[in-house]
């Protein structure tokens, strides 16, 4: 238990009760009140002082902690720093501007960057500067002597030149007294002239060093020559413009100690690693040049730091790989520019638009740049890529509608989504199989076998033979290389080996289709081993990518070439950047030194869709689209005929005949003229000539059919 404290009033301490220290003896007692020693006020309470210290600190800290004095703080420190930086820049400048720092310092940072010419031009300029300050000092030697030579001859010509004019005002007033009129002018004008600087010389030397101060504080605002903590927050920096300053900070403090320690070599030249900034669509472009000990794998890992330091979001901002050795391609879009939308497709907007297979390009986006990304799908399979939801089936279906356009093109397509993105092909392609399921998949192969049978017919044509393009459409393929049904010999639909019947009748197609204008376009999910085999990728001619998960399934989609030159399908933004595809083609234009290019796709709805169809269907004569590969083994070829003729009068003889080889390829598939022409023989329908090509009359068929049905009928008979 604590023990009683008394306070000693005079002393100002408090002892304890027990505090056995000797005390000095008591003196005696009165108890008579003394008025000499008796106080007149009470004694003051006892204040541990202490308590005292501690709340004048707290109350200094709250002072000093205050938001009021670290902003006053901060001005102060910061429009200080101001006049001091601006003193060192100024300093700096007059010091290069006398001496050959200026020169050596750019020599040095062109060797630091490795350019040897621009480091032999600077030391040239060097030579040049050094002569000529050698000259100046050779010539301030023999200064005095000229100065004096002048000040005398000008003093000279003044004072001639005074007397002569005082002589000419004498002549004129006729007043001898005029001749030194010019001479005491000049006196009176020295003489007000030092009266106005005696006035203004105070002023000035008052008001001279001010001046230079705030001059100072105005060269250090403007350079911003003050520490980072108390330069004022920017919140206006997002989206500013890009200057060669900014993209050499941004690049100083990527984190790469090569890269800073290079820059801080070359000072204020930093910018010598730059190549123009150049603009380039919605953005900027610029080529830097890399300085030796730092790789462009360095900055392309660092690309979310660098755009951040450039005042961008990750999006903004792509690296891509130029020819140049140690040089990296920025493309740096304007804040936002990349989330609004592009325009609507030509196809959409030019109702006279038309398709040329061969010679043409397909308007199919925008590039990063704003150009229009023009694509030829002449003699390519092609394959596009991404996460679902993220428009590859509207991509892939803008390419068909410009295809279909060109009424020489025939279409087969298998739907394996099955939810009607594909149904305004009903009329334009003759095979539209639409479905989900284990049987559209049977039937989807036995198209892409039916593809091989074609191509091989035309293989073994005669040379010189011409071909009409045929282009097999695959669209959510992954579903046919997952399924796992067997046939009648087990041999499996799906899967990725080479006894699967779709695997390999698309790498048959992939190997010598394009040769003869059969052509394979798929479109899947996800690409990985199993729902996209290598082969097949590999296969197409041209790859695209919308969005994906992974650097793993951008190497899958587009080939490790273009992903190593810098494409990255799996840095775009699911949802976000919908329709955005990067393309890895030679039937594209992309920019020297890069592996692919970035493309954003015009957006056709289905509902327009349909209209582009409908203009294509009108440019043809009518085509009947079969919905299912009929397997029957008993045929009819005159109804076959009939069938495949559909609502059109006349139809051509080859296209008759692809369009039984489309029904069943395995009636049909080998046969010729000739075989029709047997079949027709004596029916009345043979073919005929018609503007100088063989075809064949519908309505002479339909009459044979007609009384061929009367003829076996039971009431024919009765």
């Amino acid at each position: 238990m604590t023990e009683p404290a008394i306070a000693d009033p005079g002393m100002g301490t408090v002892h304890h009760l027990n505090d056995h220290r000797p005390t000095p003896p008591a003196e005696p007692v009165s108890l008579a009140k003394d008025p000499a020693t008796e106080p007149t006020t009470p004694p003051p309470l006892a204040v541990p002082q202490g308590s005292r210290i501690v709340r004048t600190g707290r109350a200094v800290r709250r002072v000093a902690m205050h938001e009021r004095t670290r902003s006053t703080a901060r001005f102060t420190v910061r429009h200080g720093m101001y006049v001091v930086g601006g003193g060192r820049i100024v300093a700096r400048r007059a010091w290069e501007g006398r001496t050959a720092s200026r020169y050596e310092r750019m020599l040095r940072a062109a060797e630091a960057a490795g350019n040897l010419d621009l480091a032999t031009e600077w030391e040239e300029r060097l030579s040049r500067f050094r002569a000529a300050r050698h000259q100046r000092r050779m010539d301030l030697l023999s200064a005095p002597v000229k100065a004096a030579k002048g000040a005398a001859a000008a003093a000279g010509l003044t004072a001639g030149g005074l007397l002569m004019l005082g002589i000419f005002l004498a002549i004129a007033n006729k007043n001898f007294a005029d001749l030194a009129t010019p001479t005491l002018a000049l006196i009176e004008l020295v003489r007000w002239t030092v009266v106005v600087i005696t006035v203004v010389w105070g002023p000035l030397v008052t008001l001279g060093p001010w001046a230079a101060l705030l001059a100072l504080w105005g060269v250090g605002r403007h350079q911003q020559a003050a520490p980072q903590w108390v330069l004022p927050a920017r919140s206006a920096d997002a989206g500013a413009p890009i200057t060669p300053s900014v993209v050499v900070t941004a690049l100083r403090d990527l984190g790469i100690a090569p890269l800073r320690a290079a820059v801080k070599e070359m000072g204020d030249a930093g910018a010598a690693m730059l190549g123009p900034i150049r603009i380039a669509g919605c953005g900027v472009e610029v080529d830097v040049t890399l300085p030796s000990g730092v790789s462009t794998n360095e900055v392309q890992g660092r690309r979310r730091k660098l755009a951040e330091n450039l005042a961008r979001h990750k999006h903004e901002v792509f690296i891509t790989i130029p020819q140049a050795a140690r040089t990296v391609r920025l493309w740096i879009a304007d804040s936002g520019a990349l989330d609004e939308p592009i325009g609507p497709s030509p196809l959409l907007t030019d109702t006279t638009l038309t398709a040329d297979y061969a010679k043409g390009r397909a308007p199919w986006g925008q590039d990063l740049r704003g150009d229009a990304a023009l694509i030829s799908l002449y003699q390519r399979h092609f394959l596009i890529t991404g996460l679902s939801n993220q428009g590859k089936t509207a991509a892939l279906r803008a390419l068909a509608l410009w295809l279909a356009l060109d009424t020489r093109v025939e279409f087969r397509i298998a739907d394996l989504k099955g939810v009607g993105d594909w149904g305004m092909f009903d009329g334009l392609a003759t095979v539209l199989i639409q479905g989900p399921t284990d049987d559209h998949v049977i039937e989807a192969t036995e198209m892409l076998e039916g593809l091989v049978k074609e191509m091989e017919r035309r293989i073994q044509a005669p040379p010189g033979t011409v071909f009409t393009p045929l282009i097999g459409i695959v669209d959510e393929a992954q579903v046919a290389f997952m399924c796992p049904v067997l046939d009648s010999e087990k041999r499996p639909y799906g899967g990725s080996k080479a006894t699967s019947r779709y695997f390999m009748a698309a790498r048959k197609i992939h190997n010598q289709g394009r040769a003869v204008d059969v052509l394979l376009y798929q479109g899947t999910q996800d690409p990985t081993d199993q729902n996209l085999p290598k082969l097949v990728r590999e296969g197409a001619h041209t790859r695209a990518s919308l969005a994906l998960g992974t650097e793993s399934q951008a190497r899958m989609a587009l080939g490790d070439k273009a992903v190593d030159g810098g494409a990255a399908p799996n840095l775009l933004r699911p949802g976000l950047d919908k329709g955005t595809v990067v393309v890895a083609s030679d039937g594209i234009k992309i920019p020297a030194g890069q592996a692919a290019i970035t493309v954003r796709t015009h957006y056709i709805s289905t509902d327009d869709a349909a209209e582009i169809a409908t203009r294509a269907k009108a440019l043809r004569d009518g085509v009947t689209t079969l919905t299912a590969i009929d397997h029957g083994p008993d045929r009819d070829p005159l109804a076959d005929i009939m069938t495949v003729l559909g609502d059109t009068s006349r139809v051509l003889t080859q296209d008759v005949l692809k369009r039984l080889a489309a029904l069943n390829e395995d009636a049909y598939g080998e046969w010729s003229f000739l075989d029709l022409k047997r079949v027709l023989g004596g029916t009345g329908a043979e073919p005929y000539k018609s503007d100088g090509r063989m075809v064949i009359g519908r309505e002479r068929l339909a009459r044979h059919l007609a009384n061929r049905d009367a003829e076996g009928s039971a009431s024919a008979a009765e």
